[in-house]
C-alpha cells in the first residue's frame, strides 16, 4: 500500500493500492508519485490516533517512511505512541541525517547545483563580476562545500565555519590582488552571514566598484532526473528497509555507512550532529 501526501494522506485515509506495475519506469523521474505534504493535523494527538485507526483499517502491519527528520520524528512518535513498526529511508538534498554517509538526492542536488554555477562563472569570467551564489542545505553546509570545490569557487561560507565579515573582506581582498576580476563566492543559506542578499550589502562599501551579482539557486536544485548514483543508493536503502522489517528491527533508518549498509536508531538520526568533511574545507583553501 502506498500512502499518499505522508501523514497527512494517513488521516485522510488516501491510501493506494500498489502492484509491481505501480513503480515500472519511475526511476528516471525526479520527485515522488505518492506526493508529499507538511501535516499540521498529525502533531495533535487526535491526528495521530486517526492516521493509526486508518492504518489498521488497511491491515498494514509495518511503514516504510522516506524522508528527513521532520518524517522519522513522525514515526518515532507513532512507534513510541502505539508500537507500529517503521523503518527511515533518508531522502533529503541537505545530506545532515545522521546514519548515512549520504542521503537520497544529495548528488542530484549537487550536480544541478554544480551545473547552474558553472554557467554563472561563464558570465562572471566575461563581465569581470563578482557572484555571490547560494545553495540550500538548511543549517547544513553539505552542498555548498563539495559545489564549492567542484566549481572552484574563491570563497566558500558554510555554517559549520563561522567566518567574521572582516575575514570574508580580507579573503576577497587577497583574491583580486592576483588580479582576478571575477571570483565566486558560495554560500550555504544557512551561513551565519543571513544569505547571499546580506552579504552583498555587508561587502558593497568595499567592493562596491566591482559589479556584484547574487544568484539564489533555490528549489531549482530539489528537481530533475536522479543521477545514476542517487538511482542505485535509492533501490539499495529501499530493500535495506524492508530487509530491516523483516528481521524484525523497528524505528530505525536504514543508512549506508563506508559503502556497508547500516541500520541507526531513528532517535539518533536527528539528535547526534552530522559533521561535515573538514579535510574538504581544508582543501578548499589549499586550491583556491
Amino acid at each position: 500500500m502506498g500512502v499518499r501526501f505522508g501523514y497527512q494522506g494517513m488521516i485522510d485515509d488516501d491510501f493506494v493500492e500498489m502492484h509491481h506495475h505501480s513503480v515500472s519506469n519511475i526511476l528516471q523521474r525526479g520527485g515522488t508519485i505518492l506526493k508529499s505534504a507538511r501535516s499540521k493535523d498529525f502533531r495533535t494527538a487526535e491526528g495521530r490516533k486517526k492516521a493509526v485507526e486508518n492504518l489498521r483499517k488497511h491491515n498494514i502491519d509495518a511503514v516504510v517512511a522516506i524522508g528527513g527528520d521532520g518524517t522519522f520524528r513522525g514515526a518515532t512518535e507513532l512507534y513510541d505512541e502505539y508500537q507500529i513498526p517503521f523503518v527511515g529511508v533518508p531522502g533529503t538534498i541537505d545530506n545532515d541525517l545522521y546514519g548515512t554517509d549520504e542521503t537520497i538526492g544529495y548528488d542530484t542536488a549537487l550536480n544541478t547545483a554544480m551545473e547552474a554555477i558553472d554557467k554563472i562563472r561563464d558570465t562572471a569570467d566575461a563581465h569581470d563580476r563578482m557572484f555571490l551564489v547560494e545553495v540550500m542545505g538548511r543549517e547544513a553546509g553539505f552542498i555548498a562545500l563539495e559545489t564549492g570545490i567542484a566549481t572552484g569557487a574563491e570563497l566558500i561560507l558554510l555554517p559549520e565555519a563561522v567566518k567574521k565579515i572582516e575575514f570574508i573582506k580580507d579573503s576577497l581582498k587577497e583574491v583580486f590582488k592576483v588580479q582576478r576580476r571575477s571570483s565566486l563566492v558560495v554560500v550555504a543559506e544557512g551561513d551565519q552571514t543571513g544569505g547571499a542578499l546580506n552579504l552583498a550589502e555587508k561587502l558593497q562599501d568595499d567592493f562596491g566598484k566591482y559589479e556584484m551579482r547574487v544568484s539564489v539557486l533555490g528549489h531549482l536544485q530539489r528537481g530533475g532526473s536522479p543521477t545514476s548514483h542517487d538511482r542505485v543508493l535509492a533501490s539499495r536503502l529501499g530493500s535495506a528497509a524492508v530487509e530491516a522489517l523483516l528481521n524484525g528491527h523497528y524505528n530505525v533508518m536504514a543508512g549506508v555507512i563506508n559503502d556497508k549498509n547500516a541500520l541507526t536508531p531513528m532517535h539518533k538520526t536527528w539528535s547526534e550532529k552530522k559533521s561535515i568533511n573538514f579535510e574538504l574545507l581544508e582543501l578548499a583553501k589549499v586550491i583556491r
